[in-house]
């Protein structure tokens, strides 16, 4: 699924494209798509009408397009999330779930195969759309506190990757780049998280940042068609993974056979060795 470099990318280009743009209508094909919109989809159709987009934003894995009216469009991407700019007339996408069609003729269309992702019109708190308002800053949010995060990681007592990919105490840490920082940092995605030190905590949490940071450099991770940006391209991070779907390839750093494990339910990629 589309993790924080992979939202962050959509959300850049989704800015780029319609910042400043008028919304002249709303057509929502596919209920499911709205369904977190507790007024309905006639509500988030007329909330949009007549809308402009004047910003974006994101927290962790969830972005939003700030309007004029002061109120924001609430986008969550789910497991097959992808949002289109259109700027001509073309058949309509099999999976397309909701249109924005804008005032200059352009449409922005939101586009999902497995339906888990949604959007919702809804009220802004202290520059947080409401609905987000419990989530964990990541770790390029200002309120992120990389000290406060290093006590909170060394106070869980489950297995370090599980800690990683817990959205309460910092967002935005998906399945791939998790393994990904936990093999350059050298530590066992097993290990307990009180166990350990301060030291390879902050150690941990800085590999975190670099991996996302080279992610959203790199456009994001794709590996099949269910993540493009809003222009239809790939991104290419997964040239540079070290972990993450290398199970039975030898370890870039010391050649040992990398191994796969399930550990909270996700698909754990790690070296035997360099991570014990």
């Amino acid at each position: 699924m589309p993790e924080l470099p992979e939202v962050e990318t959509i959300r850049r280009g989704v800015d780029a494209n319609f910042r400043g743009a008028e919304i002249a209508e709303a057509d929502v094909l596919h209920q499911r798509a709205v369904r977190r919109q507790a007024e309905g989809g006639e509500f988030f159709a007329q909330s949009l009408a007549g809308a402009r987009i004047t910003g974006s934003s994101r927290r962790g894995k969830y972005m939003w397009l700030t309007l004029d009216s002061g109120q924001a469009l609430l986008c969550h991407l789910g497991m097959s999330g992808q949002f289109h700019a259109v700027t001509e007339k073309i058949p309509a996408h099999r999976h397309l779930r909701i249109a924005l069609r804008f005032t200059d003729g352009r449409e922005l269309w939101f586009v999902d195969q497995r339906t888990f992702g949604g959007m919702e019109v809804t009220e802004m708190a202290d520059g947080l759309p409401e609905r987000i308002s419990h989530i964990a800053p990541d770790v390029f949010d200002p309120a992120y506190d990389a000290d406060r995060a290093v006590e909170r990681l060394r106070a869980k007592r489950s297995e370090v990757k599980r800690v990683l990919l817990d959205q309460g105490w910092v967002s935005g840490i998906g399945n791939i780049y998790a393994d990904e920082a936990l093999w350059r940092a050298g530590l066992s995605p097993v290990r307990s998280g009180h166990r350990v030190g301060t030291a390879k905590a902050a150690d941990l949490l800085s590999h975190v940042t670099d991996v996302l940071t080279e992610a959203v450099t790199a456009g994001g991770t794709s590996f099949d068609e269910l993540y493009v940006n809003v222009n239809g391209e790939s991104g290419y991070f997964d040239r540079s993974l070290n972990a993450y779907g290398r199970a039975g390839q030898p370890c870039r750093r010391c050649e040992t056979v990398m191994r796969k494990r399930v550990v909270g339910g996700r698909a754990t990629h790690h070296c035997p060795h360099c991570q014990r």
